[in-house]
């Protein structure tokens, strides 16, 4: 599927086919309009993520008419949070699963192709530009796609001619690895989703659809520098650190080569304004803590909203500060929970006293239910 700056533009050009991409196709071309969807990558694979889906993220794919039993989603029902050893269990004051990214974002941009979205694999888009009331989207191998509206949905990396602000917690490196745990381990992993706090950053762990583990963590640069900078270093420390961890990874088998990492990520950044009129969605709009387990909700949630303005005739900027309202609470609350147990991670050791504490945090750092409710019964009274 080859365009070029011959060719009629698409109503909307979509530069990204992660969730909130993916998503935000599915629902335009529902809608009946022409979109064009430009993915860099020849096929989904895995990404750093910790592949959380929350209740917000469940009704939002189930909306998409994704079937995740189908796809094999992992359930999730309780929290463990560990330091050097169990600090606290409580269930989740909502149901979650667990799915990797590579089976979610491929399941997504086949239901944007069976829309009726056009799905571009393996083009990469250079510079994306506004020239008079087109966008023009100019790939690496010399094509110009183009498009009236234009959706940035690049994820965690920016696209150069559009970065983002700066978020509140900037100093942090995600790293994530997947493991076939010990058959002990992985039964004792069954239905909860651990958080463990270890001295410059947190980790993440669960099972996902194939029974491996998905352990994934942010750490302080200071702290990798401390490990030598090298993930064999830093993974060494977490052990040192956490008996609980040590105990979890005993005997397990690394099924990667190496992990994978990403840096310059701005957690706690708020897009505020879309003076440009590009619509930003998912990581682009806003990036919240990863502990948090909403970011995927955020990505399908900015989809959402950002399909149903559109269609409602609103501008991109009116949609950038609508959504900013909608999260700003989280993010904050989010944010300073994670500045908070990266600079003391001693202070979890307050949940041994308070157990319920862990429910009002889990329920505060994520999209607000009733926003959630409202965007779907609107988008779907919107679009009859």
């Amino acid at each position: 599927m080859t365009a070029n700056s011959g060719s009629p533009p698409a109503d909307v050009l979509i530069v990204g086919g992660g969730p909130a991409g993916a998503a935000a196709a599915v629902l335009l071309a529902r809608q009946g309009r022409k979109v064009t969807i430009i993915e860099k990558s020849a096929a989904a694979h895995d990404k750093v993520c910790g592949e959380f889906l929350s209740h917000e993220a469940l009704q939002y794919l189930e909306h998409l008419g994704l079937d995740l039993g189908v796809l094999g989603a992992a359930p999730i029902e309780r929290l463990r949070l560990a330091a050097d050893r169990l600090i606290a269990t409580c269930r989740l004051p909502f149901p979650a699963m667990s799915l990797t990214r590579r089976t979610l974002d491929e399941a997504l941009l086949q239901q944007a192709a069976r829309a009726g979205a056009t799905v571009m694999r393996e083009c990469r888009v250079d510079t994306l530009e506004r020239s008079g009331d087109i966008w023009q989207a100019h790939l690496n191998n010399g094509a110009i796609h183009t498009g009236r509206s234009a959706f940035l949905a690049t994820g965690k990396h920016d696209l150069g001619s559009h970065p983002r602000p700066q978020g509140r917690q900037n100093d942090l490196v995600a790293f994530k690895m997947f493991y076939r745990l010990a058959p002990a381990q992985q039964a004792a992993l069954v239905r909860y989703v651990e958080l463990i706090v270890f001295p410059g950053g947190y980790a993440g762990l669960q099972l996902v659809e194939d029974g491996s583990a998905n352990l994934c963590l942010l750490v302080r640069r200071d702290r990798l520098r401390a490990c030598g900078g090298h993930w064999d270093g830093l993974l060494a420390h977490m052990l040192r650190s956490s008996r609980f961890l040590a105990d979890r990874l005993q005997g397990a088998d690394p099924l990667l080569e190496k992990p994978l990492a990403a840096s310059s990520i701005p957690y706690g950044m708020l897009q505020r304004r879309s003076l440009d009129g590009l619509w930003r969605v998912g990581d682009q709009a806003a990036v919240i803590p990863s502990f948090s387990g909403d970011g995927i909700s955020i990505a399908l949630h900015s989809a959402h909203l950002a399909a149903e303005m559109l269609q409602s005739g609103y501008e991109a900027d009116a949609y950038q500060m609508r959504l900013t309202g909608e999260l700003r609470r989280s993010v904050k609350m989010a944010t300073m929970i994670s500045r908070t147990v990266v600079a003391s991670p001693h202070l979890v050791q307050l949940a041994r006293l308070y157990p319920p504490l862990l429910r009002p945090i889990a329920n505060g750092t994520r999209v607000p239910a009733h926003l959630l409710l409202n965007r779907v019964n609107l988008f779907n009274r919107v679009n009859q």
